[in-house]
């Protein structure tokens, strides 16, 4: 009797931590983008992800801001985490900017594609070059 386990209080426990653990694979931190042209500044969250390997903006997100768009010479496919390819289309340009995060300022070039509802992504190169303090 005393091994015995109330099922209803368990599946709520499991629950409770898979959407704990869920919300804490998402990483979202505050920076500022500016134009380089306009100097035009803004405010934006972006989504850290130590899986991403590369900086990444969302092909509508830039357009909606008008940000200068830079064709590149070779276009790449994108690799979605599951192992499919993106449904937008291929990479076939960067945006050039610069950002501001917590005292820091540097130029940063993204590359433009279909992000879904997430408006940028900061991946492995930047987090491993700079090791930011996160809470």
């Amino acid at each position: 009797m005393g091994n015995k386990i109330n099922s209803a209080n368990t599946t709520k426990r499991v629950r409770d931590v898979w959407y704990t653990l869920q919300l804490l694979r998402k990483v979202w931190i505050k920076v500022k983008l500016e134009k380089l042209e306009s100097h035009e500044r803004m405010a934006v969250n972006m989504l850290l992800d130590s899986r991403a390997t590369d900086l990444f903006i969302d092909t509508a997100f830039a357009k909606e801001k008008r940000f200068k768009m830079e064709k590149l010479r070779n276009s790449c496919l994108v690799g979605n985490m599951d192992g499919t390819i993106n449904i937008g289309e291929a990479i076939m340009h960067q945006v050039e900017c610069n950002m501001f995060f917590k005292g820091h300022v540097e130029r940063v070039r993204m590359d433009i594609c279909n992000l879904g509802k997430t408006e940028m992504i900061l991946g492995m190169p930047w987090l491993a070059a700079h090791n930011p303090e996160i809470d």
